[in-house]
């Protein structure tokens, strides 16, 4: 055994020089002799099937070769052709004295007809640029490379979000193309002010990050403070959003969200007119919002989308989905343990009857069906889709009802459990819900244990939480804690548009609209033929 751990050292300390060697050798700059840049490129990429060097000759001329640099997959093969054809055949438009080589200037402005073409000086620069999706053109006798924009691979497309759906409103949603996201939000937003800023995370994976605002309504100090946050994140790989929120997020030991993950573009272009910003992690569709509010969480892209009535009505409903999923279970709980005379004396009687040849505590059973409904829950979830959803739904009122013919469950039981998962079903936000999953627990074991107490104490205590931690400065509750008045027409209620003549507080434009924008009835003749004194349009 000693010997197999002394040669699994040895092994580890020779990587570990060889990878110090690689890292020393990307902070390079290029070679004039393409021999020498050949041979750095081949110890540092090493055997890899995917990584292409094409030979060409510029210009046609043997005494002037080249290589092009790239993975296959990753480009698209039809324009680097192109370069090729460019270099070969087309070059000699520049050769016109034999002993004088054309500078790497002249080919980029006189042969590249690419739309993405610059120079590259150092070696390192080009191999993470080939990563990405470019190719590197080195020539002998130069010592810089040309790194043309070559990206090609597929992706998934435009699809409507599988977990935001809405009835009214655009169906496009992000995919995993970082470009194609902030795209998206260019389409709505055509605002010059609208500023992306690019910065790269991850030692190994070196991951695009994107962050979008616009300049003359952000927070002032917020973008600047969210640069920060990702600049200290130092990790070998970002391979999802939630990496990047987990490490940048205000309240890492909290339950609640306090940072807003979305698919939807509408949501997004909405966040950066609010004077928020906009985190973009490439080979994911969940893109980042901050800062982020409670009320956020429960509110819909179709509250907008239809008459304000309508938004209205539905949110009020979303808000009473979150306080039946949250507290119903452990009302019921605390009513029939403790506090039976809060029951009125039909029910109470009713209640009791379905329990008599249940065994267990009311507490316990609750725990084992709000326990057996987040098993089938996330059975459904994981199984194929086609078989999913019919196993979630059929198993429940399978399981249901032979739990209440062999008397382990009260029928009253299960009806507040299947209401309660129900209500967690109305939450937009997908997060959001989980995390009502959670507190659900603590809640219904201080209830079934302690009674009126114990769930007043633990509300309150989450209550208190919710009011201590902020998201990016702002408090978490805002605008209801502090209160602001002007917020409120777009926090429980959904005025109307003409209305929502405000922004946040946060942004430094809190105009949104001009005044008097409320429509009014036609002051014609009434005719209904034009606006016209005598009718005329």
């Amino acid at each position: 055994m000693t010997g197999v751990a002394a040669d699994t050292r040895q092994i580890a300390e020779e990587n570990a020089k060889i990878a110090a060697e690689v890292q020393e050798m990307l902070k390079q700059p290029l070679k004039q002799m393409l021999k020498d840049n050949r041979a750095d490129i081949d110890h540092i990429m090493g055997s890899s099937v995917d990584f292409q060097k094409r030979d060409f000759m510029l210009c046609g001329s043997a005494d002037r070769p080249g290589i092009c640099c790239y993975v296959d997959g990753l480009v698209d093969t039809v324009i680097v052709e192109s370069i090729l054809k460019a270099l070969i055949v087309f070059g000699g438009e520049l050769h016109h004295e034999p002993d004088k080589l054309p500078s790497a200037e002249d080919i980029r402005a006189r042969l590249m007809i690419n739309a993405s073409v610059k120079p590259c000086l150092k070696l390192g620069e080009g191999i993470t640029a080939v990563m990405s999706g470019d190719t590197l053109v080195l020539i002998e006798g130069f010592d810089e490379g040309i790194l043309v924009s070559t990206k090609g691979w597929k992706d998934r497309g435009v699809e409507e979000p599988a977990s935001e759906n809405n009835v009214r409103g655009p169906r496009d949603g992000f995919s995993e193309s970082i470009r194609t996201n902030t795209a998206h939000v260019r389409r709505r937003i055509r605002d010059p002010q609208l500023r992306i800023d690019g910065m790269v995370i991850g030692t190994r994976s070196k991951t695009d990050i994107n962050i979008a605002y616009i300049a003359d309504l952000v927070k002032i100090g917020l973008v600047d403070e969210v640069k920060q946050r990702l600049g200290r994140i130092k990790i070998d790989a970002i391979l999802e959003s939630g990496y990047v929120e987990e490490m940048i997020e205000d309240a890492p030991f909290s339950p609640f969200n306090t940072i807003q993950s979305t698919e939807r573009p509408d949501k997004v272009a909405s966040a950066l007119l609010e004077g928020r910003v906009a985190i973009f992690i490439d080979n994911t569709p969940v893109v980042l919002v901050v800062p982020s509010f409670f009320w956020q969480f429960i509110q819909a892209p179709d509250d907008y989308y239809h008459r304000y009535w309508v938004g209205t009505f539905f949110r009020f409903v979303r808000y009473c989905a979150f306080m039946i999923s949250l507290v119903l279970p452990s009302i019921y709980v605390m009513l029939v343990s403790f506090h039976h005379e809060m029951i009125p004396t039909s029910l109470a009687l009713t209640i009791a009857s379905g329990r008599e040849v249940v065994p267990f505590p009311v507490l316990l059973e609750a725990l084992l069906m709000e326990f057996a409904f987040e098993l089938m829950r996330e059975a459904g979830l994981r199984m194929p889709k086609p078989i999913g959803q019919a196993v979630s739904i059929v198993g429940s009122l399978i399981i249901g009802q032979a739990a209440v013919q062999a008397g382990l469950v009260s029928p009253f039981m299960v009806i507040v459990v299947a209401i309660t998962g129900i209500s967690s079903f109305a939450i937009p936000s997908y997060s959001s819900s989980l995390a009502l999953r959670i507190f659900r627990f603590p809640l219904l074991i201080a209830s079934g244990l302690f009674g009126l107490l114990g769930f007043a104490t633990v509300f309150f205590a989450l209550l208190l939480h919710a009011l201590s931690i902020r998201s990016f400065g702002e408090s978490y509750l805002a605008p209801a804690s502090p209160f602001s008045r002007t917020a409120q027409r777009d926090m429980v209620l959904r005025l109307p548009m003409w209305m929502m003549d405000y922004r946040p507080e946060f942004a430094q434009d809190s105009v949104r609209s001009g005044e008097h924008l409320m429509p009014e009835p036609d002051k014609g003749n009434g005719n209904g033929k034009g606006n016209g004194k005598d009718g005329s349009q």
